[in-house]
């Protein structure tokens, strides 16, 4: 379906992938162009982003990007807003237990969990990170994404000040204005990997590390009963679940809760013959980042925000 070019309510983002990249997405249109000093990329960006310094604690970053359900927090100096690095919800997984960030707790701090969350942003952050210019075009944008696998994207000005980030759901929600033939089970992963409910939370934080994902399928039987993300993993710490049942303050107590303690009772699923675009949209509208294939009661596959920007790119 072609946008009507008299429908003057459209968003102005509504069409800019008529640009040039390294996907071929068809003639450039310049009437596209949002101003002459900035790229179109900043007219889907958020502007106001919330930002860390690398003084901030970890507890404290946690409890920022909980209460305000983020996957990323940029880190910035604080006079100069300079971009220094970023923490996402991946590092943060890595730190309770994933990966090498761990030694923050086990090695630094002999086990003892509360005394590492007060560590310093800069212990765990990640420094160097891809970013975007001002003038950056949204195909570039949707390149980034797709090659890097990379969630979110800060944008600098050329003396390195931070003007905005844009993320999967931002780019996601422009290029669902094309419509697609492709279904759920063109584009979705089919070997998923899953956890059981009685797993503990240290082991789940691994496998996450480990393969890179965000997302675990809780799984019975080969019936899907929950999905748990990296987001409910760290809101177990952000909104202090975490250090309810702790008596000593020791890594192991925390992380060995079964994963089955942060399942919601909400789950949103969809089906092998779905549409992208419909897909895409609901995604959108509950904010989330993910959808469980499910075919006669069982787990076929998952679909993510990801697989969805990279269909959509490929037309």
């Amino acid at each position: 379906m072609q946008p009507n070019p008299n429908n003057s309510d459209k968003k102005p983002a509504d069409r800019l992938l008529k640009m040039p990249g390294k996907r071929d997405r068809g003639p450039v249109d310049f009437k596209t162009r949002i101003a002459e000093h900035e790229g179109e990329i900043m007219a889907i960006a958020t502007r106001d982003v919330v930002t860390a310094q690398r003084t901030t604690t970890i507890i404290q970053a946690v409890e920022i990007m909980t209460r305000a359900g983020f996957r990323r927090l940029p880190v910035v100096d604080a006079g100069t807003h300079r971009l220094r690095g970023i923490v996402t919800v991946s590092d943060i997984i890595d730190f309770m237990g994933g990966g090498d960030k761990f030694n923050l707790v086990q090695v630094k701090h002999g086990g003892n969990f509360l005394a590492a969350i007060n560590e310093e942003l800069r212990e765990i952050m990640t420094p160097h990170l891809v970013t975007m210019p001002v003038a950056g075009s949204i195909a570039d944008a949707v390149d980034i994404i797709v090659d890097r696998n990379v969630g979110g994207i800060p944008i600098t000005d050329a003396e390195g000040e931070l003007k905005g980030i844009v993320t999967e759901r931002d780019v996601m929600r422009v290029l669902t204005t094309e419509h697609s033939g492709r279904r759920a089970e063109d584009v979705m992963k089919s070997s998923v990997r899953v956890t059981s409910p009685d797993t503990p939370i240290g082991n789940v934080c691994k496998e996450m590390v480990k393969c890179r994902f965000r997302r675990l399928p809780v799984v019975v039987d080969d019936v899907l009963c929950g999905i748990v993300t990296a987001t409910d993993i760290m809101s177990y710490l952000g909104k202090g679940k975490a250090f309810e049942q702790l008596t000593t303050g020791d890594s192991a107590e925390v992380m060995g809760a079964p994963v089955r303690s942060l399942l919601s009772g909400e789950l949103h699923t969809t089906t092998p013959d779905r549409n992208i675009h419909d897909i895409a949209l609901e995604m959108i509208q509950r904010h989330v980042g993910a959808f469980p294939v499910i075919e006669d009661s069982r787990l076929v596959g998952l679909v993510t925000e990801y697989d969805l920007v990279k269909a959509f790119a490929e037309g």
